[in-house]
C-alpha cells in the first residue's frame, strides 16, 4: 500500500470491528460484514457533515464509497435509519454500516459503506458549461426521468431529502443511471410538527423556507428538482442570490412577485406583504432555444410559488416532455440502451394506478406480465420486471 494510503486509512481509523465489539457499541452494526476491511483511497467529498471516502474492499477488490461521520452517542443517527428504509433503483444503495474510533477516545464515527458510482449531475453539468456545450436533450430527459423517480418514492415514505441538488445526484457515466444519495438532511415529515426553514443548498431552496415557514411539506423537494432540471438546460443555477434574501429577488425577477395569497401559502403565519410590483418573465424567453416548449412546460410545474400546487414527481413522468423515452426503438445519443426505466415497484405501480398513468408510463412494447400481475401492495417495493 503506498504511503497515500496509510495516511488515508490512518485518518479513516480503525475500519474492523469484531463481532463482541459492534454488539457491545451498537445492536444497529451489521456483525458480519463490519468484519471486512476497506483500504481508503483518496477523498471525494468533504464537508460540515464529515467526509466521503472512495475505498476498495480487501476481500473482493470491489470499489465502494464509505462515509464518516462524527456520532453523537445522545442521538441516533437519522441517515441510517432512512437508508434502511429505503430500497429504489434510483437511490444509492448502503451495503455495511461499523462504527470507528477518532483520535480522541471519546470519539465514535459512523461509517456508511455505499456502492460506488463515479461522477454527479453537477460535474456533467459543470464541464459541458466549461467546454460551452449544452447537454443533448435526451440525457437531460433521462436524467429527470430517474430523478422524478428517486424523489417520487421517498416521498412516498413520508421522507422529505431537504438536499436535493446536482452534487447529491450521482451520474454513472457509462449506462447514465442516475442514483440519488446523501440522506443526511433528510427527515420524515410529521404534520403538526416544527422543522427548521434554514434547511437545503440556497440556489435550490425552495421559497417557503426563505419565508421562515416550519411547517413545509414534501414540495420543497419538489422546487428543488425543478432547479436542477433548469440547471441542467442552461448549464448553471436558475437562482444565483448571494443571501436568502437576494435568492428570493432572484425568483421575483423571473416568477414575478408572490401574491397575497402565495405568500400565505408559502407561510401562513406571515405578516409582511409589502413587494415591487413585478411582473412574471415569460419562461420561453429565460430558456430561449436552450429548451423545448414541452420542457418549459414541465419546468413551470415544479417552480410554482404555492407549494400544494407543484406536480408529484411521480405524476411529472407521465409529462409529454418523457415521451420520447417510451418510444419502440429510442436509444441514448451514444447509440447505446437507455437505463432501466420501467423497472417499476410496486410502490410506484400503486402511485401510477393513483394518479391513472399506468397506461401512459409503461410503454407497449414492453413486457407488462408482471406489472399488470402484482399484487396492489406496498409491503414489498423489489423492482418489476417491466423491461
Amino acid at each position: 500500500m503506498s504511503s497515500t494510503k496509510h495516511d488515508l486509512a490512518d485518518r479513516l481509523g480503525d475500519m474492523s470491528l469484531s463481532q463482541d465489539k459492534s454488539r457491545r457499541k451498537s445492536k444497529k452494526v451489521n456483525d458480519e460484514a463490519s468484519e471486512c476491511l476497506y483500504s481508503a483511497e483518496r477523498v471525494i467529498g468533504n464537508g460540515s457533515f464529515g467526509v466521503v471516502y472512495q475505498a476498495s474492499v480487501n476481500l473482493t477488490g470491489e470499489t465502494v464509497a464509505i462515509k464518516k461521520v462524527l456520532q453523537d452517542r445522545r442521538y441516533k443517527n437519522r441517515e441510517l435509519q432512512i437508508m434502511r428504509m429505503v430500497s429504489h433503483p434510483n437511490i444509492v444503495s448502503v451495503r455495511d454500516c461499523f462504527y470507528s474510533r477518532g483520535e480522541k477516545r471519546t470519539e465514535i464515527y459512523l461509517n456508511l459503506v455505499m456502492e460506488y458510482i463515479p461522477e454527479t449531475i453537477y460535474q456533467t453539468v459543470r464541464n459541458h458549461s466549461r467546454a460551452k456545450q449544452q447537454i443533448a436533450m435526451t440525457y437531460i430527459r433521462v436524467y429527470v426521468y430517474q430523478m422524478c423517480r428517486a424523489l417520487a418514492y421517498v416521498h412516498s415514505l413520508g421522507i422529505c431529502h431537504r438536499d436535493i441538488k446536482p452534487q447529491n445526484l450521482l451520474l454513472d457515466p457509462r449506462t447514465h443511471v442516475v442514483k440519488l444519495c446523501d440522506f443526511g438532511s433528510a427527515k420524515i415529515l410529521v404534520k403538526g410538527e416544527g422543522n427548521v426553514s434554514y434547511i437545503c443548498s440556497r440556489y435550490y431552496r425552495a421559497p417557503e423556507l426563505i419565508f421562515e415557514a416550519t411547517d413545509y411539506t414534501l414540495a420543497i423537494d419538489t422546487w428543488s428538482l425543478g432547479c436542477v432540471f433548469a440547471e441542467l438546460l442552461i448549464g448553471t443555477p436558475l437562482f444565483q442570490g448571494s443571501s436568502g434574501v437576494d435568492q428570493l429577488v432572484e425568483m421575483i425577477k423571473i416568477l414575478g412577485a408572490p401574491t397575497r395569497a402565495e405568500i400565505l401559502a408559502m407561510n401562513h403565519s406571515y405578516t409582511q406583504f409589502k413587494f415591487p410590483q413585478v411582473e412574471a418573465h415569460p419562461w420561453s424567453k429565460v430558456f430561449g432555444h436552450k429548451a423545448p416548449a414541452d420542457a418549459i412546460d414541465l419546468i413551470s410545474k415544479f417552480l410554482l410559488y404555492k407549494p400544494e400546487e407543484r406536480v408529484h414527481p411521480f405524476e411529472a413522468i407521465a409529462h409529454p416532455f418523457f415521451d420520447e423515452l417510451r418510444k419502440p426503438g429510442a436509444k441514448l445519443p451514444n447509440g447505446k440502451a437507455f437505463p432501466s426505466l420501467f423497472n417499476f415497484t410496486d410502490l410506484e405501480l400503486q402511485l401510477a394506478d393513483e394518479f391513472g398513468i399506468r397506461d401512459t408510463i409503461i410503454p407497449k412494447f414492453t413486457s407488462q406480465a408482471a406489472a399488470e400481475s402484482s399484487p396492489a401492495s406496498s409491503a414489498s417495493d423489489q423492482p418489476q420486471t417491466a423491461t
